[in-house]
């Protein structure tokens, strides 16, 4: 009988341990468990706050008080995955005024945020709240010039077309932690005739110039003089430091 009490006493021991290793699992599981989210939910926090740093959703990346405008997909780091461009605009209802006619338009700033994608993670790259002007800037007696950004041959496009008047571009590479601009080029038009060309290469230095001296032509029968120019440069324009794309000089003639 003591035998067979003996069996039942190491059996049941032996069962509780095995709960007890079971609930210990499950409590280690739960915490980790615990803990991963709040990892993730500090990785997406941000510093300031306001903005992810890491996400699998691009829209997690846009400030508190802006609202997302565009979103433009494309490879920026040459890993062939699409990468994420945010285009942003601020939701302050101060910055509504009248125009010149008297209707009520929306001045607030536009912005950018870059992303890159690390295998379905997106990560901050750059992230600049304010450098565009509003689509509604008064033009004065011009419209305003349109801009478009966009991602081409791995490079960031940023562009403005000013209608029969011309366009102009800023070309951006992701280097040295930031994107910095390795490229820059105008065509200023009078309708459909091209007046002059200026394509600044930022990485060799050369600034080249091309002049129409055809002052007949229609479009498409202009005749260019070329010139090139030696550039200054101390260092490379970075999109996170630019304040306000209106206000770069591209001249480069000191």
């Amino acid at each position: 009988m003591m035998k067979k009490q003996s069996i039942i006493l190491q059996a049941f021991l032996i069962i509780s341990a095995f709960l007890a290793s079971c609930g210990s699992n499950a409590d280690n599981k739960e915490n980790n468990s615990k803990d991963s989210t709040a990892l993730a939910k500090d990785s997406v926090k941000g510093i300031d706050g306001q903005t992810s740093k890491l996400g699998k959703d691009p829209l997690e990346f846009c400030p508190a008080g802006y609202a997302v405008i565009e979103k433009i997909l494309g490879d920026l780091n040459k890993d062939g995955i699409d990468d994420c461009i945010l285009m942003i605009k601020e939701k302050n209802k101060s910055n509504f005024e009248k125009n010149s006619e008297g209707t009520l338009v929306d001045r607030n700033r536009r912005g950018i945020v870059v992303l890159l994608n690390k295998n379905g993670i997106y990560e901050q790259a750059v992230k600049n709240y304010s450098c565009f002007s509003s689509e509604n800037e008064d033009g004065g007696v011009y419209v305003a010039p349109e801009l478009s950004v966009e991602i081409k041959k791995n490079n960031l496009f940023v562009g403005y077309s000013h209608g029969r008047y011309g366009s102009w571009t800023y070309m951006f590479r992701n280097q040295n932690s930031d994107f910095e601009m390795i490229g820059y080029d105008r065509s200023d038009s009078d309708g459909p005739r091209i007046n002059s060309e200026i394509s600044i290469n930022f990485l060799t230095k050369k600034k080249q110039i091309k002049t129409n001296t055809n002052e007949n032509a229609q479009g498409g029968d202009e005749v260019f003089e070329e010139t090139w120019e030696n550039i200054r440069l101390s260092k490379l324009i970075k999109l996170s430091e630019i304040k306000d794309f209106d206000e770069l000089d591209m001249s480069y003639n000191q």
